[in-house]
């Protein structure tokens, strides 16, 4: 018998992104076309204003394409209405982003309680806690994110992105707001927790050293991939 093949967790067709411009339209993504596969880790490099951002946008179904598909898990994101997207996203998808994007009103345990809260688990508390101790944060579950140093406050980010078990985690510039020694440490740990948990990684980062520790780098010039794709 012949074993079935592996398929991409992330397939990316003749996607592109237009916008008006004035009297013209600006091309920010031009015919993409991508897999990436279960376990990889990939990053996403290339030039400010190169279309990193808005390809994970894309790749997560946050933003809509003018053309083009991507199919997440097998499922063609845009055959889906808004609510649809956001409940796949809820079921197989984790991010981090570089403005943190934490709940201010809330604790770093109920921002990270809040994913399993919303999928209805019965364990959030406990598997909240666990995560947080995980990242170094068990002693700081009560404080809210102001009382959180900019390191703190990403790594509450990373639990709550790890504690649902993504299929896929979308990183978007992780480091960006923090300083060298505090990102590198955000960095490491973004790592550990991926390869603990088996998630399929695509991190949109300038750091040229971040990127070579992906097992693939996917360089964007002018809204094109011009090398990394297969």
């Amino acid at each position: 018998m012949t074993e079935p093949s592996i398929q991409p967790v992330v397939r990316v067709a003749g996607l592109s992104k237009l916008v008006p411009n004035g009297d013209a339209t600006l091309a920010i993504l031009q015919d993409i076309e991508l897999a990436v596969m279960p376990g990889e880790a990939v990053a996403v490099v290339g030039a400010s204003g190169s279309g990193k951002s808005t390809l994970l946008g894309l790749l997560a179904g946050l933003d809509l394409p003018t053309a083009g598909s991507v199919h997440l898990a097998g499922v063609d994101l845009f055959s889906l209405d808004e609510d649809g997207r956001a409940a796949l996203r809820k079921r197989l998808v984790g991010f981090v982003f570089q403005s943190f994007q934490l709940l201010a009103p809330l604790t770093a345990l109920e921002n990270v309680m809040l994913p399993l809260e919303l999928a209805e688990r019965d364990d959030a508390e406990a598997q909240a806690r666990a995560m947080l101790a995980r990242v170094g944060l068990g002693d700081r579950l009560r404080h809210y994110p102001k009382l959180l140093s900019g390191g703190e406050q990403q790594r509450v980010a990373l639990a709550r992105a790890f504690v649902v078990e993504p299929k896929v985690l979308f990183a978007d510039e992780p480091t960006g707001n923090l300083d060298a020694d505090t990102g590198a440490a955000i960095i490491d740990l973004l790592f550990e927790l991926n390869a603990e948990r088996g998630a399929t990684l695509v991190l949109v980062t300038h750091d040229e050293m971040v990127a070579r520790r992906c097992t693939r780098q996917i360089r964007l010039a002018g809204g094109r991939i011009v090398n990394g794709a297969r």
